[in-house]
């Protein structure tokens, strides 16, 4: 078993950041852990742009904003073992991995952050009828045999989910020479942004179809076509609205799955809105030690926030190493009345009150409504919206003053008012 400060397990956008702040707050001894091939992640396959305009200035393609981040990893001379799957870590934080080249190693860290991304829902998680057959793809696999293989997977295609992955190869597949013929919605609004459904589909006549589903895949060997219907107010198939659409290829982007198989082993409470670690303000997990950013977290819009965030979990991670102190005493942060979860989803009770950021998704479209906080019971803070969706995932910061009233509050909440905003 050998002993390091700090490991990070992955390599992509929220592990590079991470490692890269920790360098930068004096943190030398780093190990940053990635199971592919190189460095970057999913960022390698994204080969559209619209990537690093609030971290960098400009306009950049997911590869062009990966290999910033691994420039500043390399130049910093911080380690990293590609290749290398973890395998397990343990709530004393010691992680075991596997390489080709090192073999079977145990790393006894004193601080871990899990940046370990997300997956996609599969179509075993949606239940959808239909014989086993070719055509049917997760549409981030649709995109990396596009863009890193080379594969067109269908000309013929239909996609059920406007995620925003969805939405980008709906205009990808386009650009290839497949003819999209719908993308399917199951809600009455889109879980990606508008700028996707304006760019990805509105400008290519790409039909959008709200509170709809796939209830039937036809085809045994290849997709032949799919059933389409619409839904109640309770999300049920109505028999008599269902189409066949022929198609030869079925695309799902029906939301991504946080990758916390290695928190559950660390035994690290997690939420059971977001599938991710429940972590404070310092974005420490229950576990004490083990941290938490990203995708892993909760599925963030743009990488640009991931980088942020993770920038964070880095510098608070070297403060922990360093010995800072650990507050026992904890409040839950309740999120009502149209709000589904924020991050962070606990404080601290302690004394060390300073301005902090608040990342949170409503549950439902809802127009002139106001993000309120309230602590015992007493408005503190109020941020008026015209339109909030789940798709776009809010900000708001409190002052280090708004931080003192929460963290000696018996209770916090953040709330929306509806109606209220002008």
């Amino acid at each position: 078993m050998t002993n390091r400060n700090l490991v990070i397990i992955g390599g992509g956008p929220a592990g590079l950041a991470a490692a890269k702040a920790a360098y930068d707050c004096g943190e030398r001894d780093i190990i940053i852990l990635e199971r592919e091939p190189e460095l970057g992640g999913i960022l390698n396959q994204c080969i559209h742009n619209g990537f690093g305009l609030h971290t960098f200035k400009e306009e950049l393609t997911g590869p062009e904003y990966a290999a910033r981040y691994i420039e500043q990893v390399e130049q910093r001379g911080i380690e990293y073992r590609l290749n290398a799957t973890v395998i397990d870590i343990n709530k004393d934080k010691q992680v075991t991995y596997v390489s080709e080249k090192d073999g079977l190693v145990t790393i006894q860290a004193k601080a871990v952050i899990l940046a370990c991304g997300c997956r996609e829902r599969p179509r075993g998680a949606i239940n959808i009828a239909g014989m086993r057959g070719a055509g049917v793809f997760s549409a981030g696999t649709a995109q990396k045999l596009v863009n890193i293989q080379g594969y067109l997977p269908g000309k013929e295609v239909v996609i059920l989910g406007s995620g925003d992955i969805g939405l980008i190869m709906a205009r990808r597949m386009t650009f290839e020479g497949a003819k999209v013929k719908a993308v399917v919605e199951l809600m009455p609004y889109s879980s990606g942004l508008n700028r996707n459904i304006v760019q990805c589909l509105n400008d290519f006549d790409i039909p959008l179809y709200f509170s709809h589903t796939v209830t039937q895949i036809q085809g045994k060997d290849r997709v032949t076509g799919v059933v389409v219907a619409q839904v109640n107010d309770k999300l049920q198939p109505i028999k008599e609205t269902e189409q066949l659409i022929p198609c030869d290829t079925l695309l799902l982007s029906v939301g991504l799955l946080p990758e916390n198989e290695l928190a559950k082993n660390a035994e690290v409470q997690l939420s059971t809105t977001t599938g991710g670690a429940v972590v404070d303000e310092n974005l420490m997990t229950s576990v004490e030690g083990i941290f938490q950013c990203g995708n892993v977290l909760h599925v963030h819009d743009l990488v640009d926030f991931v980088s942020a965030e993770s920038e964070n979990a880095g510098k608070c991670a070297v403060e922990y190493i360093r010995g800072g102190q650990i507050c026992k005493d904890k409040l839950t942060i309740n999120c009502t009345n149209g709000v589904r979860y924020c991050v962070p989803t606990v404080l601290n009770k302690d004394e060390v009150y300073a301005s902090q950021s608040f990342k949170m998704r409503v549950a439902n479209v809802f127009k002139k409504v106001e993000l309120a906080v309230f602590a015992d019971g007493v408005k503190v803070y109020g941020k008026k919206r015209p339109v909030v969706a789940p798709g776009e995932m809010e900000n708001i910061t409190l002052s280090a003053d708004i931080m003192k009233v929460l963290k000696n509050a018996q209770s916090v909440e953040i709330t929306l008012i509806k109606g209220d905003a002008k």
